[in-house]
């Protein structure tokens, strides 16, 4: 299935972070991808994420606006905006 590209801006890009928004209309997607980095992830909006995983697992996740989390590097996934609304997020790497 081809889906649209979710959009991103990076923010902030030095020698200790790179900061990047992410803009995703519904059904668009990051498509596949392995994080180099440490990262935290801080919604801002409501995100209904659709988590393509290696060897065909998929599973909907819902953060709420607001929140924060983060993962080590090596995630390997596509995300996909299952919901219904607009999904943003920030994402900060940690270098």
């Amino acid at each position: 299935m081809t889906r649209k590209q979710a959009s991103s801006e990076i923010l902030i890009d030095d020698e200790r972070v790179r900061v990047t928004r992410f803009d995703f209309e519904p059904g668009d997607e990051t498509g596949w991808h392995t994080h180099g980095l440490d990262y935290v992830i801080t919604t801002l909006t409501d995100c209904t994420m659709v988590l393509e995983e290696p060897g065909g697992e998929t599973r909907e996740v819902f953060v709420p606006a607001g929140t924060v989390y983060r993962r080590h590097e090596g995630v390997h996934h596509n995300v996909i905006n299952g919901g219904a609304a607009v999904m943003s997020f920030v994402e900060t790497e940690l270098k």
